[in-house]
């Protein structure tokens, strides 16, 4: 058994990561890149339509010539061009074990769900991942939006709280709602669902940030389409996996 789980996970939450991993090098990296500008201060919101904010003239004019100038603007790049290499690999390397986590979660719920005679083929799988994506991401994004860099939000201990009850309330919620019997668990499903929406999530009392709005709603819809896409490829593959093993 921890076989078969170890594999379904592994495989399908590796791939699921690579997955999520080119729709953020498509999708999402050029927003972030465009957010840490304002965050930095090399772009400026109002200014215009975010315009690049002024060069140093005075850093400029101290400069020992132009060969020492185009030296070190060349190994700025090469630098830079490096650091990216760094940084996109890095993001592979953790959204592929971040979806090998997801995976363990999915393929121990297949377990337990089996247990209580529930046959999880691909497409009872699919249902499961889109269920892992509200829980974990579609659920807590109503009440704590995907940030952008250059977004001012509440303390984090009481966001992490307030994210960690919304995901145990939603998951189980929405277990109560799948294979609960009756009007009971359906309603108690359903409770457990709005609580955290009924309790608030931690906010600041007033709007700030320098990353523009527009900018920023826009992040957050990607950030949860990938999601989305991820997660039933994730949980597709997991349960193709699952039963492909137990043969």
């Amino acid at each position: 058994m921890i076989q078969r789980m170890l594999a379904s996970a592994l495989i399908a939450g590796f791939a699921a990561g690579l997955l999520a991993a080119v729709l953020h090098f498509a999708f999402i990296q050029e927003l972030i890149f465009l957010g840490e500008k304002y965050e930095t201060g090399a772009l400026v919101h109002f200014a215009g339509a975010g315009e690049l904010a002024p060069a140093d003239d005075h850093a400029h004019a101290e400069g020992t010539g132009a060969h020492s100038h185009e030296s070190t603007l060349a190994e700025t790049e090469v630098d830079g061009g490096n650091n990216d290499v760094i940084r996109m690999a890095l993001t592979v390397l953790f959204t592929g074990l971040l979806y090998v986590a997801y995976g363990l979660i999915l393929v121990a719920g297949f377990s337990m769900a089996e247990r209580f005679g529930q046959v999880i083929g691909p497409r009872e799988g699919v249902l499961w991942g889109v269920a892992g994506f509200a829980a974990l991401q579609m659920a807590p994004a109503m009440g704590l939006a995907p940030e952008l860099p250059g977004t001012v939000a509440a303390d984090i201990a009481l966001r992490q709280v307030w994210w960690l009850g919304t995901v145990l309330a939603t998951g189980g919620g929405l277990a109560l709602i799948g294979y609960g019997r009756g009007v009971m668990f359906i309603a108690l499903g359903c409770a457990l669902i709005a609580a955290p929406h009924v309790i608030g999530a931690p906010h600041l009392e007033t709007f700030s940030g320098v990353a523009p709005p527009e900018v920023s709603a826009e992040f957050a819809a990607r950030v949860l389409g990938v999601g989305l896409a991820a997660w039933v490829a994730l949980g597709w593959g997991a349960a193709k996996l699952w039963n492909n093993t137990a043969t």
